[in-house]
């Protein structure tokens, strides 16, 4: 389940699925049957049948030690010195049937419009061989190696890559007239719509060691060269012989020595497919070894099972475990009611408060202002509806609202809520309602009237409420209780960071004083495991060669955590959830698939609530979520969290106390798991290197960044429209630089009061996105239907930088694991029409993003150079030229598209790569591109230090090398200068305070990214002026520097807008007594970075 290392002792005591013991003969031959009585697709065998006479003669003829002796050096793979076991005559022969599959299979995979169902590979198997192959052979061999080899039905349907017209031709084959219609692939008018195919192939990715000068993977479908298909079958061999060697050793070594031949034939029964469509005698075996929630094993119990597996390859890098945690409970000063005490005791079986709970609802009976930063699940919610009990019983005229920064959140908490009202003895009718997005038009006016309590958001805020404030001001007069649930969300240009100094944060973002602070968690916890797990070597030989997808690592494990009856939510990317619907389905487990769900927020207000049904009720069994179920949510009591990757910060990672994404699990008392599987980007293999930094660090302090003016000048508009800003009252509320954005932003009248601006007339909240351009979305339209009944569904709605990448014509979409083939786009309408289909494939955009600097408003100096910095207006274009069908990350097809590009414009900051610098690295044949990508990326690493910005809110020109390293010079040159720009596209001024602070932040220190990279060194040592010793850098191949394509030139300078005077850095580094760089308003960095 896990990927079994070659090298590993294997156990082979595989899960038994579904019950399923019948012989090998028995099952083999049924099957067997059933295979030679479909039709093969007749161009994929007679294509096969072409293989070259010596391949058939010599079946993988790089087997060319034989078993018993010792394993061959090759290149840098070091030998196996020990004497090799002497294999039983049986595996001798498994052998000559795996190379023949192996030589078969690579060369399908040489032709990839060939599909390997196991009707077209057999018949050129059985003819090498000379004798029929059988179905338990291949589960033998899939028995050995399980992780590398596929074998299992999946629908015709889905193999299908072209047409009947078009098929075996790729849409960038020569002497084509024109690219193949790429909707006729999903035809199902040939055949049933159920028929099912066995499928047989390996499923390791295939990389070349030297792409060819010719070709260039990102504008064509990739093609094994004769070269590549030898090198492949050879490794494949020698992976099967390891293996072998290994089960032997291993079956020697145990006490009891086990005959490996047996072993095999017995694991072998658990691989041997099962047809879907063939009818169960006993459909009951389906869930025969299904352990319900109730009684599923110790997370204890899950972990010693995993790293027991035959497949485990101590993936399990690090373990933290925290014990149990005993409650503390103190008495509040004031005693509740006795109704209230009822409806806390039936609602939620609350009898005695938590000491955090107390002391949080004693402050609050002082009159004084609280922040609570505790665990998850720690009852926090008790702390607001006690206190909002209590005024609605002493004044039934009390309002109170509730703002949360997610529609899920929201609406777990409002039924929590009205749970508890409800069962409260004269207060059952009070009035709650939710005031979101989702709120009818209809309804508005009598919650606005009527309503005690609202749940919403500070988007509402922003757009709803304030703007007509007239007509709420009967809620808003009576309004004695503000709730504001994780505060630590609203970070980057929402307004903060994540969770230091709750109090500093606290006066910060809501300028009060008389606070009280709550930190001491009082509530129980169950034991909690946190585990950091590292996707294994594909090749253990090569200590530094490529990991098994982490995406795979992610599922199997949620798989795996489900199949035991473990409640796991996986954070990871939407496109996951395909993924995991295919390895389950594999399993013909359907039991599962119907207790998985995956969740967004950009769903249909009726999914999303469905979901939140099934998630509350605890009939979901896993979740497959972004992070719109990350802040606080009660899922029934979760029992496992899997993130894929690590979060762009230790606090959302971990939240306050198992902390954010890790808390989700274990909210209740029993023992729970949280997994963070490592991605293979340099933050997560440090924190695989370095797992104690997760706990040990310091939470970053949190800020509230009140000097960004852009920003600031956003809220003055608006709240001059709501009310005329007189300066010596309202300057408290919005920082230092009030003042002169009042003289220069708004309209002064003659008695002092400042108004908005007419450009921002009639609606200043329209004009204003507080979440920056995100607000722009794509509506995702199912019209599978409109043909038969007329109609039309909207599955989703994706913001536009996700649009742009998946929703283009004739691309497959992903919606809750199904897929949908996109029909048509509309840009204008800001629309996509889709059709469901189904495909085992899925598509990558072909793409490419032109970032450039249009006009210059601003210059700064750096530090000790004689190289400026620069700011001003940027245009983003991206074109999506085409598209690539993939399986198992190999590219099946290319198709070519012609579509408009999509331009918008934002600001940005560039800095330009010297000239000597650039012509130094041509002499070293170093890629210019790569080291401008890299060094950008170093920079670009530091941003949340030095713009208090997250994920996205600034972004870079990526360059892809492999274009950058086509043989044919490109007519897309690109500049050569490292620029930053707005992520969000709505000028938010995140990418100028970087140009304000980015610079002499280059000049500190990096503990892990690209500064090995020698490229990134020059081109930053160059902007700085540092020294560059060219004598310490390797001289090139001659025949390598003479084929480097250029693809970078000098950058030119771009316009200003009028004379522009050079800022200098003298009032900006600022250091302490340690050497660690300061923010000019004193809050310390968290990290450095230095280019030595």
């Amino acid at each position: 389940m896990f990927g079994r290392h070659p090298l590993a002792p294997p156990r082979l005591h595989a899960i038994k699925r579904k019950g399923r013991n019948e012989e090998v003969s028995a099952e083999s031959s049924v099957a067997a049957k059933k295979q030679r009585k479909s039709t093969p697709q007749s161009q994929a065998a007679s294509s096969v049948d072409e293989l070259p006479d010596d391949a058939a003669a010599d079946p993988g003829s790089s087997g060319k030690s034989k078993p018993g002796a010792k394993a061959p050096r090759k290149g840098k793979q070091k030998a196996v010195d020990a004497e090799r076991p002497t294999w039983p005559e049986y595996f001798n022969e498994l052998f000559k049937v795996y190379k023949a599959l192996n030589t078969v299979i690579a060369f399908c995979s040489s032709r990839q419009q060939i599909a390997t169902t196991f009707s077209v590979v057999r018949t050129s198997v059985e003819r090498i061989l000379r004798k029929p192959l059988e179905l338990a052979q291949v589960a033998e061999i899939k028995a050995i190696l399980p992780d590398l080899i596929r074998f299992a039905y999946t629908p015709a349907s889905q193999i299908r890559v072209h047409s009947d017209r078009t098929s075996g031709i790729s849409s960038n084959s020569k002497g084509r007239a024109e690219s193949p219609d790429p909707y006729e692939s999903f035809s199902l008018k040939s055949g049933r719509s159920d028929e099912q195919v066995l499928v047989l192939e390996f499923v390791e990715k295939v990389k070349l060691q030297r792409p060819d000068l010719d070709y260039n993977p990102i504008f064509s479908a990739p093609l094994l060269s004769p070269a590549d298909v030898k090198k492949l079958i050879e490794k494949r061999n020698d992976r099967f012989q390891l293996a072998v060697d290994e089960l032997i050793l291993a079956c020697q070594a145990m006490e009891t020595p086990e005959d490996p031949v047996v072993m095999v034939q017995k694991a072998a029964r658990d691989h041997i497919p099962l047809d879907p469509t063939l009818p169960i005698d006993q459909p009951s075996t389906l869930t025969h070894h299904f352990i319900s929630t109730d009684s599923r094993p110790s997370i204890e119990e899950v972990i010693a099972e995993i790293e027991g597996a035959e497949e485990y390859r101590d993936q399990i890098v690090f373990r933290k475990i925290f014990d149990t945690k005993e409650p503390q409970y103190v008495e509040l000063a004031n005693p509740i009611s006795s109704s209230i005490a009822t409806g806390l005791n039936l609602s939620m079986s609350v009898t005695k408060l938590y000491s955090h709970q107390a002391k949080a609802i004693n402050a609050l009976g002082e009159g004084k202002h609280v922040i609570v930063s505790t665990g998850t699940a720690s009852g926090k919610s008790v702390i607001y509806q006690v206190p909002l009990l209590t005024m609605l019983e002493e004044d039934r005229d009390t309002t109170a609202m509730f703002i949360f920064p997610t529609k899920a959140l929201a609406q777990d908490q409002k039924a929590a809520l009205e749970h508890l009202l409800a069962r409260c003895p004269g207060l059952e009718d009070v009035k709650v309602a939710t005031y979101d997005g989702d709120t009818a038009m209809n309804l508005r006016q009598g919650i606005r009237e009527t309503a005690s309590v609202i749940f919403t958001n500070f988007d509402m805020i922003h757009v709803s409420i304030l703007p007509h404030e007239d007509t709420w001001r009967r809620f808003l007069k009576n309004m004695k209780l503000l709730v504001v649930d994780e505060l630590h969300y609203y970070n980057g240009t929402l307004g903060c960071a994540t969770i230091g100094q709750p109090a500093a944060h606290m006066k910060s973002i809501f300028g009060v004083e008389d606070m009280e602070v709550v930190t001491e968690d009082g509530s129980p916890s169950g034991r909690k495991d946190f585990l950091v797990w590292s996707p294994p070597l594909v090749d253990q030989l090569k200590a530094n060669g490529q990991r098994a997808s982490s995406l795979i690592e992610a599922c199997t494990l949620f798989k795996f955590l489900i199949s035991k009856g473990v409640k796991t939510i996986l954070f990871c990317k939407a496109s996951a959830m395909k993924t995991i619907r295919a390895q389950i389905a594999a399993d013909g487990r359907t039991d599962l698939l119907e207790r998985v769900r995956a969740y967004r927020g950009g769903y249909s207000q009726q999914d999303r609530r469905e979901i939140e049904k099934q998630a509350f009720s605890g009939k979901l069994l896993g979740i497959v979520a972004t992070n719109a179920l990350e802040l606080g949510i009660n899922i029934g009591s979760l029992d496992a969290v899997v993130m894929l990757g690590f979060p762009f910060s230790v606090a959302s990672l971990l939240g306050t106390d198992q902390r954010q994404q890790a808390g989700r699990a274990g909210r209740r008392l029993q023992d729970s798991l949280a997994v963070m599987v490592a991605d293979n980007f340099p933050l997560d293999q440090h924190f695989v290197q370095n797992p104690n930094e997760i706990w040990d660090s310091p939470m970053a302090d949190l800020i509230v960044d009140l000097d960004n003016d852009v920003i600031m000048e956003g809220h003055l508009q608006c709240a001059a429209d709501e009310m005329p800003i007189l300066p010596k009252n309202d300057e408290p509320f919005f920082g230092r630089n009030f003042k002169a954005l009042c003289d220069k932003k708004l309209t002064k009248d003659k008695e002092g009061w400042y108004h908005t601006h007419p450009n921002f007339k009639p609606r200043p909240s329209s004009h204003v996105a507080i979440r920056g351009a995100q607000d722009i979305k794509y509506t995702v339209l199912d019209i599978t239907d409109r043909d038969t009944d007329g109609r039309v569904v909207i599955i989703e709605e994706i913001e536009v930088y996700r649009a742009l990448f998946e929703i283009y014509e004739g691309g497959i979409f992903m919606h809750q694991g199904d897929t949908y083939l996109v029909n048509e786009v509309s840009h204008d309408e800001r629309c996509a029409r889709v059709v469901k289909t189904d495909v085992s494939w899925l598509t990558t955009p072909r793409d490419y993003t032109d970032i450039d600097p249009v006009e210059t408003s601003r210059i700064r100096a750096i530090r000790g150079s004689t190289h400026r910095a620069y700011f001003g207006k940027i245009t983003v274009k991206t074109v999506v030229f085409g598209f690539f069908k993939v399986r198992n990350n190999s590219v099946l097809d290319s198709v070519d598209l012609d579509t408009p590009p999509y331009e918008r414009e934002t600001v940005g900051m560039w800095i330009d790569v010297p000239a000597c610098v650039l012509e130094l690295m041509r002499r070293k044949a170093l890629s210019p591109a790569e080291a401008i990508h890299a060094a950008e990326h170093t920079v670009l690493n530091m941003s949340p230090l030095f713009a208090f910005a997250t994920d996205g809110d600034i972004k870079t020109e990526c360059k892809i090398p492999e274009k950058e390293y086509a043989a044919k010079d490109s007519s897309r040159k690109r500049p050569a200068r490292l620029i930053f720009y707005d992520g969000s596209g709505k000028c938010t001024g995140v990418s100028a305070k970087a140009f304000d602070h980015s610079i002499e932040a280059a000049n500190c220190r990096s503990g892990y990214l690209v500064t090995n990279k020698l490229g990134a060194k020059l081109v930053l040592r160059g902007i700085l002026d540092l020294p560059i010793d060219e004598d310490a850098i390797p001289d090139p191949d001659p025949e390598v520097a003479f084929n480097m394509p250029e693809t970078v030139v000098e950058a030119t300078g771009v316009k200003a807008r009028a004379k522009i005077e050079v800022e200098d850095l003298e009032d900006v580094q600022v250091e302490n007594d340690d050497g660690q760089a300061l923010h000019p308003d004193g809050a310390a960095l968290t990290r450095t970075l230095r280019i030595r």
